[in-house]
């Protein structure tokens, strides 16, 4: 059995999460604490109390998420579990990747904690809000989306941002730009095209500047060598040089999430089995339309952990 553990991106947030591990395990509290120490917010009081509007705002969601993801996984090793004796690669969805590069060892938990604030401040900051949008196409193929893209950038940037298999292709940029492609994408046989309830235009051409803001914070923080390989969103490749992993997390802001490749790579490379590390079961699904050989498995409450541990050791 080959493992890989994966961690999931914006939109897992739920209002609620991380309250039974942090309940049942010191481990996981002292993860939580560590992070609102780390922010000088009490981020733990929102995650599992809300409100919910609150939880979702980009600077909040993102090291929220985070410390789920690193509660799990501190929580998993009091359990006996040593990722590079388990585990071969990490990956994670967009802000996720972050998470990957902590469980691994390459961040610490607090500087994590603080890039995440960062880059999610960065990112909203980046474009005014009503100017951009993203949107979901379902149902085309990934030539057809980049066509209707192209076709639609006369009216501003507009480009693929998350390829996340199972046929769902998300667009995003310029407001304007992606409303007319998703009218295109229509035209052409889509399913649906569906708006995303988003603050920014994430992973677009538009957050040059909180790529900027990211290649800054980066160049400051201490990095280490990953114990096991990183599989990067924008190369799908499994990368353990801390600078050149620092680079491709600055590409990332501004380019494609290829999380279809990324399961792909992993089935390809000899990868039995994904285990989704935190809130939700978002990466979970994905797999399973990508890849059927490959079992996914969510691990982010009490009973999941449990089932892991005696699965792994």
């Amino acid at each position: 059995m080959t493992i890989a553990f994966t961690f999931p991106g914006q939109g897992s947030q739920a209002v609620g999460m991380g309250r039974e591990l942090a309940e049942a395990f010191p481990e996981a509290r002292a993860v939580f604490e560590e992070v609102d120490e780390a922010l000088g917010q009490k981020l733990s009081g929102i995650m599992w109390d809300g409100p919910e509007d609150v939880l979702t705002l980009t600077a909040n969601a993102q090291p929220a998420l985070m410390a789920v993801s690193i509660a799990v996984m501190r929580v998993l090793e009091k359990g006996g579990l040593k990722l590079a004796d388990k585990v071969s690669y990490v990956a994670g969805h967009s802000l996720g990747e972050y998470s990957a590069l902590c469980a691994a060892g390459t961040f610490s938990l607090s500087d994590t904690a603080r890039l995440l604030r960062i880059r999610g401040d960065a990112m909203q900051a980046a474009v005014p809000v009503g100017e951009g949008a993203m949107c979901a196409i379902i149902g085309l193929e990934t030539a057809d989306v980049e066509a209707v893209c192209q076709a639609a950038s006369g009216s501003g940037v507009c480009q693929i941002a998350n390829d996340n298999g199972g046929g769902q292709l998300v667009i995003s940029g310029a407001k304007e730009a992606v409303e007319e492609a998703a009218k295109l994408a229509s035209e052409k046989g889509a399913k649906r095209a569906i708006m995303l309830p988003v603050s920014a235009p994430f992973h677009s051409a538009l957050m040059a500047p909180a790529a900027e803001r990211m290649k800054e914070a980066l160049a400051t923080v201490a990095k280490s060598a990953p114990a096991v390989p990183v599989v990067a969103n924008v190369t799908v490749s499994p990368l353990t040089d801390p600078e050149t992993i620092a680079e491709k997390l600055v590409e990332q802001v501004t380019g494609r999430v290829r999380w279809r490749e990324t399961v792909e790579w992993f089935g390809a490379n000899g990868v039995t089995t994904l285990y989704e590390i935190g809130s939700g079961k978002v990466l979970t699904g994905l797999a399973k339309r990508i890849n059927r050989d490959i079992s996914a498995v969510a691990v982010n409450g009490p009973a999941d952990i449990e089932a892991v541990l005696k699965a792994l050791l």
